[in-house]
C-alpha cells in the first residue's frame, strides 16, 4: 500500500519535473507565443498542463481530474476541498490542472466550484486561471456567465487582453449565441483593446453562421485597415466567401493568395499541436493613407464553396498524397481537357491564368503582357478599390516558362502547398454547387500547372462539377482516371455518381456505385432515397429490396422520405398487372404493418407524403375500407395540413372509388368534402363527372359543370374527356363528336387520350364511320397517334373483315407515329428503311434495344412497318398519298 502510494507520488513528481523542463525549453526556444492569433487553429491554443510547484497538490489535482473523468463528481468535490489541507501556502498554480481540465472538457460548473474555493482561500488568480475559467464557461454554453466573468475582470482591473475576448467570441459561435457579441465588442472598445487576426476570424465565423455576407465585407474592410492580409487570413476569407456564395470575392482572395505564395512573401510553419501558424507578429498597424481601401486590389474572377472547417488540417487525405505519382497532364488527355492546355505562343498557361485574374491584361506580339490598372467596384459596393495600388508585376510572370515556373513552385513549403490546395478545393466545390464546370476545370488545371497535386477532396469537387456540366458519363471518366492512378475516391464521390445515374434512370450503374459506399453517414440516405425513387418510377420493387438491404447492412438511419418511398413501392402487389384479390390484400396488409412498425421503432411519424402514398396504394389495390380508414387517420394526424393538400387526399380517394365502381361511396365522400368546407378543384369535378358515366346521367354531369363554373373553374381537356365518357356510356356518338368539335372551337388543348376514349367505344360498337372521323380529326389537329390508336383502328377494320384496309391504315398511322411532317419522314427514310427491310433474325431485338425508354413509340412504329413488309405490303414514306388517307380527308371535308 505504502509502496503504491510512493510510486504514485513519484510519478506525479516526475510529471511535474517534465512540465518544468518543457516550459523552460519553450521559453528558451521562443516557441511560446504571447499572442496566438497567427495560429491556424483559432483561439483555442491553450494546451499546457501545470501541476503547480507543490508536489502534494499536484498529486491531488491529478486525483480530482481522474475522478471527474470517471464521472464521480462527489469524490472530485471532496478531494478539491482536501487540497487546502495539503499546504497552507497555496497559489493559483495549485489549481491550474483542474481548471484546465474544466476548460478542455468543458465543465463550467466544476470550474465555478474551484473558483469559489480559491476565493475562500484568498488565492490570487493569475492570467492562466482566468483564461481557463472563461474557456469553461464559453465552451460549455454558459455565455451569460462568461460575459459576467469578463465584466468582473474588467471592473477589478484584472488581466484583460485580446485572447480572452477571442475565447468568448468563439463560445458565442459554438453555442450560436449572438446576443452578447455586440456587448463584447463594446467592452473591448471601452477597455481600449484592439482586434487581433483571431478576433477578425471569430467575427467571420459568426457572420457565416448568420449568413451575413455584408458583415464579411465590413470585416474585410476593417481588417485591411490594420493588416496586410496573411496567407492564413486569406484562406479563411476564401472559406467565408465560398460558404456564402460570393464567388467573385473568393476568387479575388485566391488571386492574392497565389501572388503571395509565388513572391515568397508567405512563411508558414506547423506548431507542436499540428496547427498552422505564421512567423509574422500579430501587430495591427493603422495605415497612413486616407483611403485605406486602396491598399489592395481584389479583382472579380469566379465562384466557390468548401465542406469542412478551415481552422483544422483536412487530415491525412489532404497531406499524405504521393506527389511523385501524379502524372496528370497525360491522364487529363483522356478527359478531353487537351483544349484547355493549348495556350498562346511562348508563355505558359499559369501566366495566362494568373494574368487573366487581373481581367485587364493585353499581350503584345512576343507574348509579353502588360498590366492595365483600372478602378472597379469590389464586394458589391462595400469597398471601392483602385487596382493601381496592388498590381501584379509583370516581371513576376513574364519569364515563368516551363521549368523555371515548376522549380519556383516546388520550392514552396509543404504547409503553404496544403493551404493553397485547400483554398483551391473551396473554389472547385463552390463551382460545382454553382453549376460552373468551366470554372472548376480552369481551377483544376491551374492546380496542376503550379505543381499542386489534387487530393481526394479536390477530385470529389471536380466530379460533382463534371456531372453538372458534362453529365454522369464524364464524371465516371474522372473516377476511372482516379482509380487508374491508385487514388480511391471518397464515398461521397460514389454517392454523387449514384444520384446522377438514378436521375437518368440508369439503375444498374446507380446500384453499382451505391454498393461502393462503405460508411454509415446520415447524409448517405439521400443517395439511397434517390435510387429508391428511380426504382419506383421504373417499377422495379425487387431492386428496391436490395437497396433497403444495403441500407440495413450499413446501419444508416432511415428518414421519413425513405418510408414515403417504401409505401409507394411496396403498398401494392398485383397492381398494375392485374386487379387485387384476397391474397394480395393480405400481403399488402402485412407489408404496411411492417413498415409502420419500423417507423414507430425509429420514432418517425407519418407525413403528408407518406399518407398520400399509402392511401393511393390501398386505392390502387382495391382495398376500399382500409383506404377510407386511413383517410380518417390522415385527417386526425394532419389536422394542420393545408386545405389544398387535404383536397389532394380526397381526390385520390374519389379516383380510387370511381375506378372500383363504388359510385355511392364516391358521392358520400364528395358530399362530406362539401359539408366540411374543403375547397374542390378542377380534378375533383372531373372525377365526379366521370362518376356520372356509371349512372349514364348526362344531366348530373351538366349540374356538376354548372357548379364548377360558379366556383370560377373552366372546363379543361380532362373535363371534356369525362363528359364524352358520359355520352358514350349512353352510346351517344353524335353528341360525343359534337362535344369534340366544341372543344376545338373553345381552343381547348386536345390530347391523344380524348380521341382514344372515342376510338375505344367506336371499336367496341364496330362504328367504323366514327373511327375514321376521329382518326382524320387527329391528323388535322397534328396529334400523333399512339399504340392504342393503332390497335383500336386496326382491330375495328379486322373485326369487320376489311383486312387490306386494316393493313393500309396500320402503315399510315405508323408513319404518322414517327412524324406528322413529310420532310422529317423523308430524312429518316434511309436509316429506318434499312431496319424495316433487314433480313437479319436479330434485327427486331436491335430495334427494341435501340429505341427503348422514351422512344418506345418509335420502336412500335418500326415493328409495325416491318410486319407490314413481311406481309407483302409495299412501304410508302408518303402517307398522304395513301388511298385510305385521301378517302378519310375527302369524307371529313364533305
Amino acid at each position: 500500500m505504502h509502496r503504491n502510494l510512493f510510486r504514485a507520488v513519484r510519478r506525479s513528481f516526475a510529471h511535474f519535473c517534465d512540465a518544468q523542463i518543457v516550459r523552460k525549453r519553450a521559453w528558451k526556444n521562443d516557441v511560446r507565443r504571447t499572442q496566438p492569433s497567427h495560429s491556424f487553429s483559432g483561439s483555442n491554443d491553450f494546451n499546457i498542463y501545470h501541476l503547480g510547484d507543490n508536489v502534494g497538490t499536484g498529486f491531488v489535482q491529478l486525483q480530482v481530474v481522474n475522478a471527474l473523468r470517471k464521472g464521480d463528481r462527489q469524490l472530485a468535490s471532496k478531494m478539491l476541498l482536501d487540497i487546502g489541507e495539503v499546504n497552507d501556502k497555496l497559489n493559483a498554480k495549485d489549481f491550474a490542472c483542474i481548471l484546465e481540465y474544466c476548460a478542455r472538457t468543458p465543465d463550467p460548473l466544476f470550474a465555478m466550484e474551484t473558483w469559489k474555493i480559491m476565493k475562500d482561500k484568498v488565492i490570487n488568480i493569475n492570467k492562466r486561471s482566468c483564461i481557463f475559467i472563461l474557456q469553461a464557461f464559453s465552451k460549455g454554453g454558459y455565455i451569460k456567465e462568461a460575459f459576467n466573468w469578463l465584466n468582473f475582470l474588467a471592473e477589478n482591473d484584472r488581466m484583460h487582453y485580446a485572447p480572452m475576448f477571442n475565447i468568448f467570441l468563439s463560445g458565442c459561435w459554438s453555442s450560436k449565441s449572438f446576443n452578447h457579441v455586440d456587448r463584447c465588442l463594446e467592452l473591448m472598445g471601452n477597455q481600449l483593446i484592439g482586434k487581433s487576426e483571431i478576433t477578425h476570424w471569430e467575427l467571420l465565423k459568426l457572420a457565416v453562421l448568420q449568413r451575413n455576407l455584408s458583415a464579411v465585407h465590413e470585416i474585410w474592410k476593417e481588417y485591411t485597415r490594420y493588416y496586410s492580409p496573411s496567407v492564413i487570413m486569406l484562406r479563411k476569407f476564401i472559406w467565408c466567401y465560398t460558404k456564402l456564395g460570393d464567388l467573385d470575392s473568393g476568387n479575388a482572395a485566391l488571386k492574392h493568395l497565389l501572388v503571395l505564395a509565388r513572391q515568397g512573401s508567405a512563411s508558414l510553419s506547423i506548431s507542436g499541436t499540428g496547427n498552422y501558424q505564421s512567423s509574422a507578429l500579430d501587430i495591427p498597424i493603422p495605415t497612413k493613407e486616407k483611403s485605406y481601401e486602396k491598399r489592395f486590389s481584389l479583382d472579380n474572377f469566379s465562384s466557390l464553396t468548401f465542406e469542412g472547417n478551415p481552422e483544422k488540417n483536412e487530415g491525412p487525405v489532404e497531406v499524405s498524397m504521393d506527389e511523385s505519382s501524379m502524372g496528370h497532364h497525360s491522364v487529363m488527355k483522356n478527359l478531353e481537357l487537351k483544349k484547355s492546355f493549348e495556350t498562346p505562343s511562348k508563355f505558359n498557361i499559369i501566366d495566362e491564368l494568373l494574368l487573366t485574374i487581373n481581367g485587364n491584361t493585353s499581350f503584345n506580339e512576343s507574348g509579353k503582357g502588360r498590366c492595365i490598372p483600372a478602378a472597379h467596384t469590389f464586394f458589391d459596393g462595400a469597398v471601392r478599390i483602385d487596382s493601381s495600388n496592388f498590381q501584379v508585376k509583370q516581371e513576376d510572370f513574364s519569364e515563368l516558362s516551363g521549368g523555371k515556373m515548376k522549380q519556383g513552385w516546388e520550392m514552396t513549403s509543404r504547409p503553404l502547398k496544403n493551404l493553397l490546395r485547400w483554398s483551391f478545393n473551396d473554389m472547385i466545390h463552390a463551382s460545382a454547387q454553382s453549376n460552373n464546370y468551366q470554372m472548376a476545370e480552369q481551377l483544376f488545371l491551374q492546380m496542376l500547372d503550379i505543381g499542386l497535386n489534387p487530393s481526394k477532396h479536390t477530385y470529389d469537387g471536380f466530379v460533382k462539377a463534371a456531372i453538372e456540366g458534362k453529365g454522369v458519363d464524364y464524371g465516371m471518366k474522372v473516377v476511372k482516371m482516379m482509380q487508374a492512378r491508385n487514388i480511391k475516391p471518397y464515398d461521397n464521390t460514389f454517392a454523387v455518381l449514384s444520384v446522377g445515374c438514378s436521375r437518368t434512370l440508369e439503375l444498374d450503374m446507380a446500384e453499382s456505385f451505391s454498393d461502393k459506399i462503405s460508411d454509415k453517414l446520415p447524409k448517405n440516405i439521400h443517395t439511397f432515397n434517390t435510387l429508391l425513387a428511380a426504382c419506383g418510377f421504373m417499377d422495379e420493387p425487387e431492386r428496391a429490396v436490395r437497396v433497403l438491404a444495403k441500407i440495413k447492412r450499413l446501419k444508416i438511419k432511415l428518414n421519413i422520405r425513405t418510408y414515403e418511398l417504401m409505401f409507394a413501392l411496396f403498398g401494392t402487389v398485383n397492381v398494375p398487372y392485374e386487379r387485387g384479390n384476397i391474397l394480395s390484400h393480405m400481403d399488402v396488409t402485412k407489408r404496411i404493418g411492417a413498415i409502420e412498425m419500423d417507423m414507430m421503432k425509429n420514432g418517425i411519424h407519418h407525413s403528408y407524403a407518406s399518407m398520400k402514398n399509402l392511401i393511393r396504394a390501398l386505392g390502387a389495390e382495391g382495398m376500399i375500407q382500409d383506404m377510407l380508414r386511413y383517410l380518417d387517420i390522415a385527417e386526425n394526424l394532419l389536422w394542420q395540413t393545408d386545405a389544398h393538400q387535404t383536397n389532394d387526399l380526397y381526390n385520390i380517394v374519389l379516383h380510387a372509388l370511381v375506378n372500383a365502381k363504388e359510385r355511392h361511396k364516391a358521392i358520400e365522400v364528395f358530399r362530406s368534402m362539401r359539408s366540411c368546407g374543403l375547397p374542390a378543384n378542377v380534378a375533383t369535378y372531373n372525377i365526379m363527372i366521370e362518376c356520372c358515366s356509371m349512372f349514364i346521367c348526362f344531366k348530373s354531369a351538366c349540374a356538376i359543370i354548372s357548379l364548377m363554373l360558379r366556383e370560377g373553374f373552366y372546363p379543361q381537356t380532362l373535363t371534356y374527356t369525362a363528359l364524352i365518357k358520359v355520352l358514350l356510356a349512353n352510346e351517344d356518338f353524335e353528341g360525343a363528336l359534337n362535344l369534340l368539335d366544341q372543344s376545338h372551337y373553345e381552343a381547348v388543348q386536345l390530347d391523344i387520350q380524348l380521341f382514344n376514349t372515342i376510338l375505344r367505344e367506336a371499336y367496341i360498337k364496330r362504328r367504323i364511320d366514327v373511327v375514321e372521323l376521329v382518326v382524320e380529326s387527329m391528323h388535322r389537329e397534328k396529334i400523333q397517334p399512339d399504340p392504342s390508336t393503332l390497335w383500336y383502328t386496326f382491330s375495328a377494320y379486322v373485326e369487320s373483315d376489311f383486312h387490306s384496309t386494316a393493313m393500309e391504315a396500320l402503315q399510315v398511322l405508323s408513319m404518322r407515329m414517327i412524324s406528322e411532317d413529310n420532310e422529317i419522314l423523308q430524312g429518316k427514310k434511309a436509316v429506318f428503311e434499312e431496319l424495316i427491310l433487314n433480313e437479319d433474325p436479330d434485327v427486331e431485338l436491335e430495334i427494341i434495344r435501340t429505341f427503348k425508354g422514351s422512344q418506345e413509340f418509335l420502336a412500335t412504329a418500326l415493328m409495325n412497318l416491318r410486319w407490314c413488309a413481311i406481309m407483302g405490303s409495299s412501304i410508302s414514306w408518303s402517307p398522304e398519298e395513301s388511298q385510305w388517307a385521301k378517302r378519310l380527308a375527302s369524307k371529313v371535308s364533305t
